[in-house]
């Protein structure tokens, strides 16, 4: 970050200390603050504590599974996903039911979709194999979760024959569903069930990640995904394929052997995938994670390539870019990279996807990580995380306001965990 783009920054900061009519005592400290953070080269950015209370427990000795969505809706209420996977202690039938009897007291599986308040609080949950009231299939392997500007739910699913996704209300009413389940089906092998990507297919999907939402033209952008290449821009209501593209806006070619993964070889000219988000920014620019390539891809609307970025890019096995939001301010300065293989978040200049800094480490207690998947902010700008695999749990780190970056936390090193002050 350069020294004149600091100084920027802290005047801005003042200004709006001033402007509210704080009292010089608080304007002098923020000053002394904004020359520390000039002289050690940290410059400004977000700051952050985990609440280790958040969320409160779970009724009915219910337990999270592998969590591998999170999202906010415009009542500032938390949305979750996960998966319900049996162990010693959780058990249950092929069709996500408790087996009868229990095992134990504890534990059963809770609902895949849960509904917090920003106090922790759970207000709603349901979904689920079995539970289906419509004319739709749950995917078998739930993936990612978007609340959209009517405040509906929309679901994907990475499963083999997940090819579709899933639309309900809030109150879990099923809606649409776009895209067939299991249209991809193409035969057994060694009695293994068999599917294939299509990345130009109109009427069904390749295992979508996330869906990412515009509402001034009523599309959704589909990371399709775990199987296909692409980005793909649906009609909202009617399902209708209206575009897509791949890599650099190319044309999606599955027939390209990408190879794996060499950090400093030349990127990918296609997607290595999974596509794994497609979020669009307040200022019409679409940001696409491919993940096992390390990279953020930014696009127009309309596909146009407009810049890349690397991050961690000696990360190998399942890549840096996981999951992405902005933060809370009209211009959304800042984009928030979950990294589940190197266990952190990133805080990035938007402006430029410059990495400032980072937090997290790999761990299990409040403020670390085990495989952080997907990330979403408030309106207050609190951050909300979820772990995947062993980590089963959503965690929330609240907005301290903005603060210098620690000495030598600049590039891709980490502040480490954020707990609380007090």
């Amino acid at each position: 970050m350069s020294r004149t783009r600091n100084l920027f920054a802290g005047m801005f900061l003042l200004g709006l200390i001033v402007a509210c009519g704080v009292g010089s005592s608080i304007v002098e400290d923020a000053a002394e603050e904004q020359r520390a953070a000039l002289e050690s080269g940290g410059g400004l950015a977000p700051m952050f504590e985990v609440d280790p209370l958040w969320p409160k427990n779970l009724p009915n000795h219910w337990l999270m599974g592998a969590t591998i969505g999170v999202d906010v809706d415009s009542r500032d209420h938390i949305w979750v996903v996960h998966r319900n996977t049996p162990d010693q202690f959780v058990a249950r039938t092929e069709i996500g039911l408790v087996q009868d009897p229990q095992l134990s007291e504890c534990c059963a599986p809770g609902p895949p979709v849960l509904e917090f308040d920003q106090e922790g609080n759970l207000l709603s949950s349901w979904g689920g194999p079995g539970t289906e009231t419509g004319d739709y299939t749950w995917p078998v392997s739930n993936h990612g979760i978007t609340i959209d500007h009517m405040d509906n739910v929309w679901i994907g699913g990475n499963g083999g024959p997940d090819s579709h996704v899933l639309k309900f209300a809030r109150d879990g009413s099923f809606l649409q569903q776009f895209g067939s389940f299991g249209a991809r089906a193409a035969g057994e092998q060694d009695g293994q069930p068999q599917f294939e990507r299509d990345s130009h297919a109109a009427d069904s999907f390749g295992r979508v990640a996330k869906i990412g939402i515009d509402p001034d033209a009523n599309e959704a952008y589909l990371a399709d995904g775990y199987m296909n290449r692409r980005v793909a821009v649906i009609d909202m209501e009617t399902g209708e394929l209206k575009r897509y593209w791949g890599a650099y806006g190319n044309e999606p070619d599955d027939s390209v052997d990408l190879g794996r993964y060499t950090p400093g070889a030349e990127p990918a000219p296609q997607f290595r995938g999974p596509v794994h988000c497609s979020e669009i920014s307040n200022d019409g620019l679409v940001y696409v994670c491919d993940r096992a390539e390390d990279r953020i891809q930014v696009f127009r609307k309309d596909g146009t390539f407009v810049t890349e970025a690397i991050v961690a890019p000696n990360t190998l096995s399942q890549g840096s870019t996981w999951d992405i939001d902005f933060s809370h301010d009209a211009e959304q300065t800042y984009l928030y990279l979950a990294d589940g293989q190197n266990m952190k978040v990133y805080i990035l200049l938007r402006e430029t996807l410059e990495v400032l800094t980072a937090f997290g480490d790999g761990g299990r207690q409040p403020g670390m990580f085990f495989a952080v998947h997907s990330i979403a902010v408030d309106s207050d700008g609190n951050i909300y995380t979820t772990e995947t695999y062993e980590g089963s749990r959503v965690q929330k780190f609240i907005y301290k306001g903005m603060g210098p970056i620690p000495a030598g936390a600049e590039g891709t090193n980490s502040q480490g965990v954020l707990w609380p002050t007090n």
